[in-house]
């Protein structure tokens, strides 16, 4: 870890409020739908899709989940009103799973519900470690209910990924892998770059064995050629797999991988809880600062 990293993951705790924003606005769309709404037409442009995200997580109020609850049903009828091409991503303790499972699922169900009868498609987040075997459960009964319309989102890793793909890719559901962003204790996830890289290659090659749809959500290059040369070997088709960045993460390789003909769907985060996501986002990869600094000096922020 460079000095610069460690200097900025020891000064969140201390920083303003409107510095972190500063610094992570390009990686959310801002406070409001309408926010959003204008990042995913002006992504659309762009040629990619989307996925809108509410942020907020690890609720412990039951008012708390059904305000999020309400606030999807907002963002799904949106996207059928205006046609947008997006769909929706949700975490399971946003809407309660640290409360009551049974609760969650009720609410995640109500989500989907709405979600199914306008065509739009749920992604079920994964969180941190310990929430891993719920969100599965979550996902298998609620994929028995909504077979097309319901995705999970699994992390490489975690050492128990590969057995994790192994069976979702039988089931041939559809699975968004990522590196994932939660540390864990070394008896439980991998904790160096390269093995990180490795397994995620393992598992991407497990999924594009089984039937079902991958979403390629990586910001490492290195990543993207991997998939890119396992895509072309297995003959993968093109309506099984997209790839999938973050808002505001390299931008320039988002038009690479467009320009070169592959799907791209962009995670666009916004509501009230920008603070914690931001920060969370900033101590993960320090170099978003770094970035803030040479936009702030150039006079512009690219998102």
């Amino acid at each position: 870890m460079s000095v610069f990293d460690s200097a900025v993951r020891a000064a969140l705790p201390v920083t303003p409020k409107p510095i972190v924003r500063f610094f992570a606005r390009r990686y959310v769309a801002g406070a409001t739908l309408a926010d959003a709404v204008a990042t995913v037409r002006r992504l659309s442009q762009e040629g990619c899709c989307a996925t809108l995200d509410v942020l907020g997580e690890s609720v412990s109020e039951r008012a708390h989940a059904a305000t999020a609850v309400a606030a999807y049903h907002e963002v799904i009828e949106t996207i059928a009103a205006e046609r947008l091409p997006a769909n929706i991503s949700l975490k399971p303790t946003q809407m309660g799973l640290n409360i009551d499972y049974s609760f969650c699922r009720d609410n995640v169900s109500a989500v989907l519900e709405r979600a199914h009868a306008r065509g739009v498609f749920v992604r079920i987040d994964m969180e941190d470690a310990a929430t891993t075997d719920a969100t599965l459960r979550l996902y298998h009964e609620l994929i028995a209910r909504f077979p097309s319309g319901t995705g999970v989102v699994i992390q490489a890793r975690l050492r128990r990924t590969l057995a994790d793909v192994a069976a979702l890719a039988m089931e041939g559901g559809n699975v968004r892998l990522c590196k994932g962003i939660y540390l864990e204790p070394r008896p439980i996830a991998y904790e160096e770059r390269e093995i990180i890289r490795n397994a995620y290659v393992h598992a991407l090659r497990a999924l594009f064995g089984g039937s079902g749809f991958v979403g390629v959500a990586t910001h490492d290059e290195w990543l993207v050629c991997e998939a890119l040369g396992m895509i072309q070997r297995l003959g993968i088709a093109s309506d099984r797999y997209e790839f999938q960045m973050l808002l505001g993460v390299d931008p320039e390789l988002r038009r690479i991988i467009t320009g070169g003909g592959h799907k791209l769907r962009v995670y666009v985060p916004f509501g009230s809880h920008w603070y914690p996501y931001s920060v969370r986002r900033c101590r993960e990869n320090p170099s978003i600062a770094k970035a803030g600094i040479e936009s702030f000096f150039k006079g512009r922020m690219e998102a």
